[in-house]
């Protein structure tokens, strides 16, 4: 877990720079980790990560310290991805558009050849990487925020609850959703 000890939090509120960087050095790993799981999208999550963590540097003082720091700091991430994803899908909507009246055709044009599969390892599993990862991308974003928060980052239903500001029966109820959406996205991977 993510503790801040009671001197880097005042250091922080006194808008120390060094502790700035302090905070990035120890948490970036798993904020980074959040935002990829989320976007998708490493550039993307290098992105809001980093805004993510300017966002807790100028807010700090809106931290109340009733919930651990990494409560706070995971629901600023998480709340930071979703605004990103509603964000890429309204850009993402308007390139669309446009595509659409230059060219036809425009959203064929790019696909490029596939690699083939080879047996070693390595490379089964760097691709079920990439698997679990499209279907993670596909869930909705609420269902998203749950299974990695859950079963990624391995935090408990409490903490999700506080990060997410949802019930727990909503959290385990969004939770059992998402699990069985990848389980069915990724079944006809496994089996064939």
């Amino acid at each position: 877990m993510i503790y801040l000890d009671k001197a880097l939090l005042e250091r922080l509120r006194d808008r120390d720079e060094r502790a700035f960087r302090e905070l990035v050095e120890a948490h970036r790993d798993r904020v980074f980790n959040i935002t990829y799981r989320m976007l998708g999208n490493r550039a993307e999550a290098e992105d809001v990560a980093q805004e993510v963590f300017i966002a807790v540097f100028k807010t700090i003082d809106s931290f109340r310290e009733e919930s651990k720091f990494s409560t706070w700091l995971y629901r600023v991430a998480v709340n930071h991805c979703k605004n990103r994803i509603k964000y890429l899908a309204r850009r993402h909507e308007r390139d669309r558009d446009e595509l659409d009246e230059a060219s036809p055709s425009a959203n064929n044009a790019a696909l490029g050849p596939t690699k083939g599969a080879r047996p070693d390892r390595a490379l089964e599993g760097a691709q079920m990487e990439v698997l679990l990862q499209e279907a993670i991308a596909s869930l909705d974003e609420e269902h998203r925020a749950v299974v990695i928060l859950r079963d990624v980052e391995e935090l408990s239903i409490e903490e999700i609850c506080e990060i997410t500001g949802l019930p727990d029966g909503t959290v385990k109820s969004r939770l059992h959703r998402a699990r069985a959406a990848l389980r069915k996205k990724l079944a006809r991977h496994v089996e064939g």
